[in-house]
């Protein structure tokens, strides 16, 4: 049976490997090795399986290794939380039957209502939720603002890889760190595509990329994937300046693959009296918008 993500689990696993030094794994270094990283005779002594075995895995095919073969893999390449689960998700698109395999398409066109007020009663900081493909489906006022400069492309809907990677004078204006905040993304991409293979607007969107952008397929060679939860952003907004937000991100139980993410900036920081500003700034422009751009502002939300 023909494995259709057999490239992937190959690259990913290949890549992992390089990056593991045999010191940190308590083996010796010698003068002659000649490759980076460790050896497969080595990931499969750690492993506890045969070097023909791991072989076998590296070569793409993951099709109904079980979960406890994984976790020693794991471990053995030293993978962290988002890269074992990113592991356990080729396997299982390794080990699904071909009826069950299909290119879908997943765009979202409707918003719940209740999602709509959730985002609207949320008045201290930027929020919008976004799928896996890093669209936003729908932001409140702070968050349209915050995003300005991306939804400035009249392309809908708004996609932060895009505008990341190919409004790339925009991009770099808004994040401070470009590299840092392109890494993060492209992360976020190669998550999504292990967790959902059959996605075809995102295959789309990542072949799109790769042939207009030789820094995404760059970053896309590296196989790098990354929870997306918690954290520090750094943005440079035209209006207000430097914000340096916090942000949570939650998924959404009622809409699967949707994302709540919400920014807040420390009181009392500059952040918080640029987030004051820039609130301040957005009802004015959304209050003084002609009718065309009113519209084109409801079309925004939704």
């Amino acid at each position: 049976m023909a494995v259709p993500n057999r490239d992937e689990v190959r690259d990913f696993l290949t890549t992992r490997r390089a990056k593991v030094r045999p010191d940190q794994v308590e083996l010796p270094t010698g003068a002659n090795r000649r490759v980076p990283g460790l050896r497969r005779a080595e990931v499969a002594m750690l492993a506890g399986v045969s070097v023909e075995y791991y072989t076998r895995l590296e070569r793409g095919n993951l099709a109904g290794v079980s979960e406890a073969v994984l976790d020693a893999i794991a471990g053995a390449l030293r993978l962290d939380d988002a890269e074992r689960d990113h592991l356990l998700a080729l396997a299982r698109t390794a080990s699904t039957s071909p009826a069950r395999r299909r290119r879908r398409s997943t765009r979202e066109t409707t918003v719940r209502p209740g999602l709509r007020y959730t985002l609207d009663a949320i008045t201290g900081g930027p929020a919008l939720i976004r799928n896996g493909r890093l669209d936003i489906i729908a932001a409140n006022p702070l968050g349209r603002a915050l995003h300005v400069a991306a939804y400035a492309n009249p392309r809908r809907p708004v996609n932060l890889a895009r505008h990341c990677f190919l409004d790339r004078d925009s991009a770099e204006r808004f994040y401070p760190d470009w590299d840092k905040a392109a890494d993060t993304i492209v992360a976020i991409l190669r998550t999504e595509a292990g967790r959902d293979p059959y996605d075809k607007e995102l295959q789309d969107l990542i072949g799109e990329l790769c042939t207009l952008s030789e820094d995404f397929r760059l970053k896309w060679g590296a196989h790098d994937v990354r929870r997306h939860a918690t954290g520090e952003k750094h943005f440079h907004h035209s209006v207000v300046g430097r914000l340096d937000l916090l942000f949570e991100s939650a998924d959404l139980a009622a809409d699967p693959g949707w994302k709540l993410l919400i920014y807040t900036a420390a009181p009392g920081s500059a952040a918080a009296d640029a987030l004051t500003l820039l609130a301040s700034w957005a009802a004015t422009n959304e209050q003084t918008a002609t009718p065309t751009a009113a519209a084109h502002t409801s079309q925004l939300q939704g």
